[in-house]
């Protein structure tokens, strides 16, 4: 199989299955061409299209890890002069992985969504959504050059803000769309500019084209500095993946996003759109090599984003923002991982936080659900005798993400800290640190969540239980849930106090069979995936000739000497810093919240300052709302008054009608219809002429 070329259209038909599910569910199934299909065929032809694309991509990898592989134009959209534009695929270890990941998680999320949206009147314009999401990661992970990169980057999004906006009856989403579009469109300007300057001296968006011309581009400088061409460049396009992958300061849009359902927020957070910077930097390695500086860049705002993300987990209540906050956290960490030139890392750490961050975001669906949609953790407690299917999902996800040992995150989490220890690069030791204590914090908020759901006293069912942020839907786009909140929504209206959730003696259930079914599938490859793959991925020949890693960057090199196989790896890792700082994260959230809760509130009235800092999210909203919103209204308000309402209007158009007014006002006291009066005046006239033309006149 060795040197085989895949078949084109086979890999053509992996975006294209969702795709076409989607135009289905999305122009059949909904009012743009009359309802013409119901539910039921709108979610089959949904999931069967991404079900196409899970066992063509299985196909694809497998083909791929034996030898075959594909780079080649699938459709020539246009040429001028030399410059080509086209649809082309580049298929190999790093993208069927990822082709695997998205399909896979994507799946999953469409059987969980039969569930969770089963009473929502925008089912199936739900599922034409994702499956249009799915076809633009794919697109994007498939691409071989800039362009069909750069659609796919927009093309996810724009579905982004059309799923963060689904419940577009509500204000906050509306808000948080915009928002999330807005930031985007601050990295795209970045993003776009970097593949403006490698086109412009390239000559070519070719990707295999470019990296061929990356010693001369090295050489070059900006024009009119002496900064490095490549340094420019690299750093553009990272600004791109700030946006996208929601990195410090472009992070803001990401827990916003929860005004979304919740099994897109599994998809936006796991294996699309988020992972879309991780990837790109990884496939643009052999030109982020040639700049520290670049790798300098990312490496500090990776290890910015994993530790003061990580931080605001700790305060929230409500439990799809706690796993947010963690997606945050976790983006940095991968983000470190690629500033220290250990790509494979990252990309190992985004296969493995695929799986359990999906989990972790379903299984909080499932609480939602079975709390009927009450989100704030203040709320629940002991569901696990309610719940055991959602409850042991979430603790082997809970698990995986604080890095315990054998589960997957562990083997990608403490690579990507062991990396770091061996760079060298200015801000490696700022890196270090805040991998480290990441690891305790991360520890500490997913089990202060985990203890407050699934353990100690039953807090439901309360009649004056904390009050939540209102993440519902508005009535008739509710997602599954009891009838309980139905039958009180318009008292909820009448008074703002009134309960939301269990009713005084209504207990949780579990969740149905097309809920807890894709816990239980992505339960499997939380716990397993990195123990089989670490191997190969990381120390294998797996992305031999795709990630390239320079020779004066040697964390790659390291870490392949110091690992001896995957139960040595966990075996050594129960006597590492980063095993007992995770522990001791869980033992003080053990404390602070089963055993002696005045821990917290002794915390929170003597560091009061902090946590209304936390509580906040650094003002980073505040600073943004003034400085950048304000200064744009600001601008937008001088343009209007002197440059719209004094300069065009007052000057050019009404100054112009006055001086045309004026003039003929003048002229209309000339015009007075007697014959006299214009003769007299021509007499006046030639008499002028006569005098003024006198003294030119010759002398007789």
């Amino acid at each position: 199989m060795a040197g085989q070329l895949l078949n084109p259209n086979l890999l053509l038909a992996v975006p294209l299955a969702p795709l076409a599910g989607a135009a289905i569910a999305g122009l059949l199934g909904t009012q743009f061409l009359g309802n013409l299909v119901g539910r039921k065929t709108s979610h089959t032809a949904t999931i069967l299209g991404v079900l196409i694309a899970f066992i063509l991509s299985v196909q694809t990898l497998l083909a791929v890890m034996d030898g075959a592989t594909f780079n080649g134009t699938i459709y020539n959209w246009m040429t001028i002069g030399t410059l080509k534009m086209e649809v082309g695929f580049q298929i190999d270890s790093l993208s069927a992985m990822m082709m695997c990941v998205v399909t896979f998680v994507s799946l999953m999320v469409h059987i969980y969504t039969i569930g969770y949206m089963k009473d929502d009147e925008g089912y199936n314009r739900f599922f034409a959504y994702i499956s249009l999401f799915t076809f633009s990661m794919l697109m994007l992970v498939m691409a071989n050059n800039f362009l069909q990169l750069f659609f796919g980057w927009e093309a996810v999004g724009l579905v982004s803000y059309l799923l963060i906006g689904f419940w577009y009856q509500r204000p906050t989403a509306i808000v948080a769309n915009m928002k999330a579009f807005l930031v985007n469109r601050v990295g795209d300007f970045g993003f776009i500019l970097g593949i403006g300057l490698l086109l412009a001296y390239a000559g070519t968006m070719n990707y295999q084209e470019v990296f061929a011309k990356k010693d001369e581009l090295a050489l070059l400088s900006l024009p009119g500095t002496d900064w490095a061409l490549l340094t420019v460049a690299c750093i553009c396009l990272f600004i791109g993946a700030m946006g996208k992958s929601a990195q410090f300061p472009l992070h803001v849009w990401l827990p916003d996003s929860m005004e979304g359902p919740t099994p897109i927020s599994a998809l936006i957070h796991a294996a699309t759109m988020v992972t879309a910077g991780i990837f790109m930097v990884s496939r643009m390695s052999p030109l982020f090599e040639l700049s520290d500086t670049a790798l300098s860049f990312i490496l500090v705002i990776g290890s910015i984003t994993a530790l003061f993300m990580g931080f605001l987990g700790i305060i929230q209540n409500d439990i799809k923002r706690v796993v947010a906050y963690s997606t945050l956290s976790q983006l940095g960490y991968m983000t470190v991982a690629l500033g220290s030139s250990a790509y494979s890392v990252a990309v190992f750490h985004l296969m493995t936080h695929a799986f359990f961050k999906a989990l972790l975001f379903l299984g909080a669906g499932s609480v939602i659900i079975g709390m009927h949609h009450d989100q704030d953790i203040r709320n629940m407690g002991g569901l696990r005798k309610y719940m055991p299917i959602t409850w042991i999902t979430s603790l082997v996800g809970s698990l995986a993400l604080i890095g315990t040992p054998l589960f997957s995150g562990f083997y990608s989490k403490d690579s990507i800290i062991e990396a770091v220890e061996a760079t060298h690069i200015w801000g490696a030791g700022f890196a270090q640190f805040a991998v480290l204590a990441g690891v305790f914090v991360t520890a500490f908020y997913s089990f202060r969540m985990y203890f407050l759901v699934f353990h100690g006293k039953e807090r439901f069912g309360q009649a004056h239980a904390h009050g939540h942020d209102d993440h519902h839907a508005p009535k008739a786009a509710h997602g599954a849930h009891g009838d309980a909140h139905d039958d009180h929504h318009e008292e909820e209206e009448e008074d703002d106090h009134a309960h939301h959730g269990l009713e005084p003696g209504q207990k949780p259930h579990e969740s149905p069979f097309v809920v807890w079914f894709p816990l239980v599938m992505l339960a499997i490859p939380s716990l397993l995936i990195g123990y089989l793959t670490i191997g190969p991925m990381l120390h294998g020949d797996f992305f031999k000739g795709v990630i390239f890693v320079g020779e004066n960057h040697p964390a790659m090199e390291e870490l392949s000497h110091e690992f001896h196989g995957a139960m040595a790896m966990a075996i050594h890792g129960l006597s590492t810093a980063p095993f007992w700082l995770a522990l001791s994260g869980v033992v003080a959230a053990y404390y602070c919240y089963m055993v002696n809760p005045r821990v917290p509130a002794w915390f929170f009235a003597k560091f009061h300052a902090i946590h209304t800092l936390l509580d906040n999210k650094y003002y980073m909203d505040k600073f943004n709302e003034v400085v950048f919103a304000g200064g744009a209204r600001l601008l937008g308000n001088g343009l209007w008054n002197f440059g719209d309402k004094k300069l065009i209007d007052g000057l050019l158009v009404n100054g112009s009608a006055k001086v045309v007014a004026w003039l003929s006002s003048l002229s209309r006291v000339l015009q007075t219809g007697y014959i006299y009066h214009y003769a007299f005046v021509m007499i006046l006239g030639v008499l002028g002429f006569l005098i003024y033309f006198l003294p030119f006149w010759p002398a007789k």
